[in-house]
């Protein structure tokens, strides 16, 4: 028997000693490959694309926008229309209202003069959306949308969203610094209320092709579990539909499969996904994007807490607590905690309220910038759909 367990523990060290590490080629290839994310919207709301370069796993990067181009929407009557770059990467334009007969594409000139041009595409009309709304579960809501095209004519949807939420700080500060002394906030001063909001991460799809009626009854969106602070107070998304060709659904289900369903021997494999969009300067170069044209149809609804189930608590992000800031702690005074945490013009605490025992003011209950300040993860700034 002590044989065999010397027998085992040599295999495992071998095993183990014989470990080395892999970087597929796809990690190191310097592949710095053209993204392109947007619609052409033929309506009255903007068009806005997002033009982006891929990056590699070890790039260390989240984010390599492509700025400085020239983008510009085109029809099939030699129509033009510029975009304007409104952040690094973001094009956008004003409600274009385009003659719905016309076919469009999209031409991108990059500032190392390397042009791009997508096929020319007939306009696809978005119907409108019937409904947006929610289903109480036992964990939280599940969100959802209601379509129907009465022509009997789209067959392909997608969707994504904008949420909105409005959360508070863990504790509520009453003071603030102007680096020397602790004065009372005025209310243009508070950070214990504030907004925040999120997009879609995952691409939402559907279709009734296979369907008598054009009809989408309850097509899932999103989920919120009861314990998020998004339904701390009170929610709000932001539903877009688009309407696709059959070309553009099989599109946005491939990349789909090849983003969000990979990872089990199960799973699909990884494969190309080539879009309506191409290099033409250099036609060998693959380019990242499918060019729709329709007109966008969104919806938006408001969740208050008080049309929740009253059990549900949100769970803070942090772990929280109290602290006693004193003017003089240890022998001699040797630490003022007011001036080394409280006082500097970027606090690393907040003061809460004063502590006086016996008549002496003795420093202020205090707690971490994270538990007090909610613009850490978010903005005062009330939007201005905000009902």
């Amino acid at each position: 028997m002590l044989k065999s367990y010397k027998i085992f523990y040599l295999l495992l060290f071998a095993l183990l000693c014989c470990r080395k590490p892999y970087n597929p080629p796809a990690v190191k290839n310097n592949n710095n490959y053209l993204v392109v994310e947007g619609v052409i919207n033929t309506g009255t709301d903007s068009t806005s694309f997002k033009l982006s370069r891929t990056i590699n796993l070890s790039a260390g990067i989240a984010a390599n926008p492509e700025t400085g181009a020239m983008v510009t929407v085109e029809s099939n009557a030699n129509t033009s229309y510029p975009l304007t770059e409104t952040k690094p990467g973001y094009y956008t334009s004003a409600g274009l209202n385009l003659d719905m007969t016309k076919q469009y594409r999209l031409q991108i000139t990059t500032t190392d003069n390397q042009q791009y041009l997508s096929d020319f595409v007939a306009v696809k009309p978005t119907p409108p959306i019937d409904s947006v709304g929610y289903i109480v579960q036992s964990n939280g809501i599940q969100l959802y949308v209601n379509t129907h095209d009465p022509n009997n004519n789209t067959h392909y949807y997608r969707w994504d969203y904008t949420e909105t939420w409005n959360f508070h700080a863990q504790y509520e500060t009453a003071f603030i610094t102007n680096g020397k002394t602790l004065q009372l906030r005025t209310p243009a001063q508070q950070i214990f209320t504030c907004f925040a909001n999120d997009t879609a991460s995952t691409i939402t799809l559907g279709s009734t092709a296979k369907l008598s009626k054009d009809i989408v009854l309850q097509q899932p969106i999103t989920q919120v579990v009861s314990t998020s602070e998004k339904i701390e107070t009170k929610y709000s998304i932001l539903v877009r539909q688009y309407a696709l060709t059959n070309d553009a659904y099989s599109w946005w289900t491939f990349l789909k499969k090849n983003t969000e369903q990979l990872g089990s021997i199960f799973d699909a494999q990884p494969s190309t996904v080539r879009g309506n969009i191409h290099c033409t300067t250099n036609p060998s170069e693959p380019v990242i994007g499918y060019i729709s044209v329709t007109n966008v149809q969104q919806k938006r609804i408001f969740i208050t807490n008080a049309q929740l189930p009253q059990a549900w608590m949100p769970v803070y992000p942090y772990q929280c607590q109290l602290d006693s800031a004193l003017f003089c702690r240890g022998a001699a005074c040797a630490q003022n905690d007011v001036a080394l945490f409280i006082l500097p013009l970027n606090p690393s605490e907040f003061a809460l309220s004063p502590i006086i025992t016996n008549g002496a003011f003795l420093g202020y209950v205090a707690a971490d910038a994270q538990c007090t300040d909610c613009t850490i993860r978010g903005t005062t700034v009330q939007p201005p759909f905000w009902q």
